[in-house]
């Protein structure tokens, strides 16, 4: 097996599409996407709705998580899909368990939720704040995959995405975003503050990947240097992991028609 420092290391950041190719496979992957979308909620082929669907991504500020999403949920139907985005906790989520507050937005049969940012925060802003100690990240770590394994059993597929991009690329988003008037809302001291502490962070993924990367709910670590080739590499590798898993569960999953992609 394959260490999560080289995994890391080994990830070829340089990756990278033009424009122009990158919007052609982008297009082609949010057909397959509406067609497998469809097909699980129960409106083409079948009436029975297949697995709910959870994909969930984390990712250094600025790594270009909402663009992704933006591109994943653009050629879908909103009445099909929740987008959740995740901040900290509040008050009253403080007040249970740190898995409590995703209950209610976690789908059912023939139902998507994308998280932007997820119950990850427990292992990665909560550790790097030190709110919790390494021991209380392993013991929350083994719950966490309790939690993906029990949803997995009972009809879930999980994807989850890791975006990296390189301390230099951060920094040039972040001097993007502070001189653009449209981006500067965007860009929060806390950002500055938690850019700071990339070698905690880097360390408190090491351990998340160490510890909560399983057959059944899989770390996907994505280069996002270049936006162009994240945003397919996204897109691709969910259709890939979407019908492995709807196969695995021995369902007929449509063939991909090649004339939809030609219209």
């Amino acid at each position: 097996m394959t260490s999560v420092t080289n995994r890391l290391d080994d990830l070829d950041l340089s990756k990278s599409l033009t424009h122009d190719e990158s919007e052609k496979r982008i297009l082609m992957a949010q057909r397959r996407l509406t067609q497998l979308r469809l097909f699980c909620g129960g409106l083409l082929g079948s009436t029975t709705k297949g697995p709910g669907l959870i994909v969930l991504f984390e990712g250094f500020d600025a790594a270009g998580k909402g663009g992704a999403i933006r591109r994943l949920t653009s050629g879908l139907d909103p009445r099909h899909v929740r987008v959740v985005p995740v901040g900290p906790p509040n008050e009253e989520d403080l007040r249970h368990h740190f898995l409590w507050r995703f209950q209610e937005s976690l789908p059912g049969r023939g139902d998507m939720t994308i998280y932007d940012r997820s119950w990850y925060g427990r292992l990665l802003v909560e550790r790097v704040d030190e709110l919790i100690d390494k021991h209380t990240a392993r013991q929350s770590a083994k719950e966490i995959v309790d939690f993906e394994d029990m949803l997995v059993f009972d009809g879930v597929t999980i994807v989850k995405f890791w975006l990296h991009i390189s301390d230099g690329e951060q920094l040039k988003r972040f001097n993007d975003r502070a001189t653009n008037p449209l981006k500067q809302w965007k860009l929060t001291p806390e950002d500055w503050r938690n850019r700071e502490k990339r070698p905690a962070y880097l360390k408190a993924l090491n351990d998340v990947l160490d510890w909560t990367d399983h057959a059944h709910a899989h770390w996907d670590l994505i280069a996002a240097e270049d936006k162009h080739f994240a945003r397919v590499a996204v897109l691709e590798t969910l259709v890939d992991r979407w019908v492995k898993d709807l196969e695995r569960r021995g369902l007929v999953v449509p063939a991909t028609r090649e004339d939809d992609y030609l219209r």
